[in-house]
């Protein structure tokens, strides 16, 4: 199925791959100078401090200018945290909750600035930026309506039945240090934040810069709410320049983004001895068994494969297809991804947006470049879109894909995917494990319960049967993560928010405890204690 895409040169495309797409229109009404002004001032930084400015991707003209922070910085919104958290841990969780569902309220009433901030910051659609909203509201409602329940102090078992009362409780870290990434940068700021301020923690954000303001502008609505001041603050700067300062000042660390920074984060955090939760890459695949609806299952690959232009840590990047229907569903695969529409739009008038960065684009069509020199055939796409804007590239599929080309086993996070067969289940799994990455995966069959015994092979912390990602990630009261090289920890359910306190156990022995009474011998007591625990076992105690 091989076509002339696979020789023509990044930066050229035919026409009739793809509809017409569109250049950005200028700025959105909402993003207003003033508004852009009130989210940049709320940055923890001097007056005086460097300044940076970013750009739209759509148009590659400015955006926002933010001061950087320094280390001092970081470190005097730390000092201003820790203040702040003793009295917010005090709170009654009721309270907490009270914030937190108005904070749900506002971003729902909100929602179209929201939208076109992610949009003019990240380059994505307009229905991608939507699913983000629809994220936040879900997670805020579930941690407002379920923080008693995983917070509150629970009875265990003690260790002498009637005579040890014991009670488990849950305290607050102190202050998180959250580094969320540029890619979902709604979802990312506040999702996380959101479970460790209903924990009782304050805390000190770095967003990517690229994507600040939305950042920023979420803080702006939890105050909004009801936050009390200084319990989240923002810090902007590199992660070189204040990353040891975040680091060293934190007690808990919550970030998302690359593998590589992910252990250097983990190992300094090990030398603190403190906690650490981390999502980091992934490589994740995508299984058509023979069974699969290829309509269906074509459709699914579309959504899972390009999303946010493929920058998306839980999209598809590997498509696995059983022998005996990989024809068919090559064909619709391959004509749904020509259908969709390219380009910048403040609506929901196109399904692929732009990259956000020229690191990114540059990554993109290096990995396709790559790709085709060493033998690759490019069944759509596969040429970036200066025509639209600066950052645009078509979605593309490639086939023939080998060892030894990039896009083979590394992460593109991007709009490319690679199509192979396989002969059987087994050989099916095998080749979606054969990564050191674990974050999510799909499988794709008629038969439900076949679906979820394969998916249970899979090794990634999250497996859909028959939908690409959002099965999973939207099941909030299930704990999200990797495996392997894509992290440590969960976000969401009880591990979501547990992973932001310290269990204390608290026991009170009444009565009789392990020593021997004053008449009776260590012997006796020995033989006393050993006879009960017989008991217990025979009773079917624990």
């Amino acid at each position: 199925m091989a076509t002339d895409h696979a020789t023509r040169p990044n930066g050229a495309f035919p026409t009739g791959d793809f509809p017409a797409g569109t250049r950005a229109p200028g700025l959105p009404a909402s993003l207003t100078p003033a508004l852009i002004e009130r989210l940049t001032a709320h940055v923890s930084a001097a007056p005086d401090a460097a300044r940076v400015t970013t750009n739209a991707p759509y148009t590659g003209a400015p955006l926002a200018d933010f001061r950087v922070s320094a280390p001092e910085d970081v470190e005097a919104a730390f000092a201003r945290a820790r203040v702040a958290q003793m009295s917010w841990a005090a709170t009654p969780i009721a309270e907490r909750k009270r914030i937190l569902l108005r904070y749900h309220d506002l971003v729902l009433a909100r929602q179209d600035e929201a939208l076109d901030l992610m949009q003019a910051e990240n380059g994505k659609t307009r229905r991608d930026a939507f699913l983000e909203v629809v994220d936040i509201g879900i997670v805020s409602r579930y941690y407002a309506r379920t923080a008693a329940r995983h917070l509150g102090p629970k009875r265990r078992r003690g260790a002498i039945p009637l005579l040890t009362h014991t009670t488990e409780l849950r305290h607050p870290k102190g202050v998180v240090a959250v580094v969320s990434p540029w890619n979902y940068p709604l979802s990312m700021a506040a999702g996380d934040t959101i479970a460790a301020l209903m924990a009782g923690n304050a805390v000190v954000q770095k967003p990517d810069t690229q994507t600040a303001l939305t950042a920023l502008w979420s803080m702006d609505l939890m105050y909004e709410a009801g936050l009390p001041e200084d319990v989240w603050q923002m810090v902007i700067g590199r992660g070189s320049s204040i990353g040891d300062a975040l680091m060293d000042n934190a007690d808990y660390m919550m970030f998302t983004g690359s593998t590589a920074t992910g252990r250097r984060i983990a190992s300094d955090a090990g030398k603190r001895l403190i906690g650490a939760s981390l999502e980091l890459g992934g490589k994740n695949a995508m299984i058509v068994l023979d069974d699969a609806d290829i309509e269906k299952a074509a459709e699914g690959a579309v959504n899972a494969c390009f999303p946010s232009a493929g920058q998306l840590c839980v999209s598809v990047e590997r498509l696995y297809v059983a022998e005996s229907v990989r024809d068919a569903f090559v064909a619709a695969f391959v004509s749904r991804t020509k259908r969709l529409r390219i380009g910048a739009a403040y609506d929901y008038g196109v399904d692929v947006g732009s990259l956000t960065t020229p690191s990114q684009l540059e990554t993109v069509t290096g990995h396709v470049a790559d790709a085709v020199s060493k033998g690759a055939t490019v069944l759509a796409g596969g040429a970036a879109r200066p025509d639209l804007g600066p950052l645009f590239h078509e979605p593309t599929v490639l086939t023939d894909v080998t060892p030894g080309m990039t896009v083979y086993d590394h992460e593109t996070f991007g709009p490319v995917v690679s199509v192979y067969s396989y002969r059987d289940v087994d050989e099916a799994v095998a080749l979606a494990n054969s990564t050191s990455y674990g974050l999510n995966a799909s499988v794709w069959t008629r038969d439900g319960a076949r679906g979820r015994a394969v998916a249970a092979r899979v090794h990634a912390g999250t497996v859909n049967v028959n939908e690409a990602f959002a099965a999973a990630w939207g099941s909030i009261d299930a704990p999200m993560g990797g495996m392997g090289d894509s992290g440590l920890g969960r976000r969401h359910g009880a591990e979501g928010i547990l992973k932001y306190t310290e269990a204390q156990t608290v026991a009170h022995q009444r009565l009789q405890g392990f020593h021997p009474p004053a008449r009776i011998s260590p012997a006796t007591w020995a033989g006393l204690l050993t006879g009960a625990l017989k008991v217990m076992k025979a009773a079917g105690l624990r």
